[in-house]
């Protein structure tokens, strides 16, 4: 029997096993970013109908790459694919909402209190740049890029927490809510208390104070669910109406025990 070829201590396996650090995107997934990007932006708001025809020709791809990137987004529940009549970017479905706060507070609460213990001076130097940098694009009224310099607050918060990882889990749980925080912007007011909702976490961070940090981000994210309701009735046809908009969970009551991180 022929000896086994042993592999370096620690080395990485070969094949597709391996996961290429800083590998360039493939065209699907470039695709799908692009797709995606425009389904929570609302360019392609729910139920605009996707043509891989006209992607194909708009991209000068074939449709084998797009149609990997629309199975993709159908998994993710963002598009919806019916037999004989369509792609159609997916409705939110209203139940999905609180579960998904519900889900994100737990997460982000434990970046936030680990961002408040160890954040260094130049992490929050980083903070306020970007809070001042939300405060220029609301003045602006440019809802686009302040919906990414608020993600962009949120992912550093994480980094500053050393837990860069529950990011990404972050932003799978809460693709269905990002769409619905997106209609909120536009609301009278409601960049300006973004802001200053912002601020109150930021204030935590930088006293060093976990307690206040995530108390302010706990209230920071269980306040969108006061917009449910409103925002669904002025637009319901984004929504599937799978749930009662007057018994929806009361997110605040849901979050108030949450175990602490170890």
């Amino acid at each position: 029997m022929p000896e086994r070829k042993k592999r370096a201590k620690n080395a990485a396996p070969n094949g597709q096993a391996r996961f290429q650090m800083g590998a360039a995107p493939t065209l699907a997934q470039s695709l799908y970013t692009k797709i995606k990007d425009d389904i929570i932006s609302m360019a392609l708001p729910p139920g605009a109908p996707i043509s891989e025809t006209e992607l194909a020709e708009e991209s000068g791809v074939s449709r084998t790459p797009i149609r990997e990137a629309i199975l993709r987004l159908a998994r993710e529940n963002l598009v919806e694919v019916v037999p004989k009549s369509g792609t159609f970017v997916a409705r939110i479905p209203v139940s999905a909402l609180p579960e998904a706060m519900i889900a994100r507070c737990a997460l982000e609460g434990a970046a936030t209190r680990a961002a408040a213990e160890f954040a260094s001076r130049s992490q929050i130097l980083e903070l306020h740049a970007l809070l001042e940098r939300q405060r220029e694009l609301a003045a602006q009224g440019d809802l686009l890029n302040f919906h990414l310099a608020d993600e962009a607050f949120h992912e550093q918060i994480a980094a500053t927490g050393r837990l860069p990882g529950l990011w990404l889990m972050i932003q799978n749980i809460k693709l269905q809510v990002d769409r619905f925080r997106r209609l909120t912007l536009p609301e009278v007011g409601r960049m300006k208390l973004v802001i200053e909702e912002h601020s109150a976490v930021l204030a935590g961070i930088e006293a060093h104070d976990p307690e206040q940090a995530s108390a302010a981000m706990n209230g920071h994210l269980t306040g969108l669910q006061l917009h449910i309701k409103n925002v669904v009735e002025t637009h319901p046809d984004y929504f599937i109406h799978d749930a009662d908009l007057n018994t929806l969970v009361n997110i605040r009551h849901a979050t108030r025990n949450i175990p602490e991180p170890l």
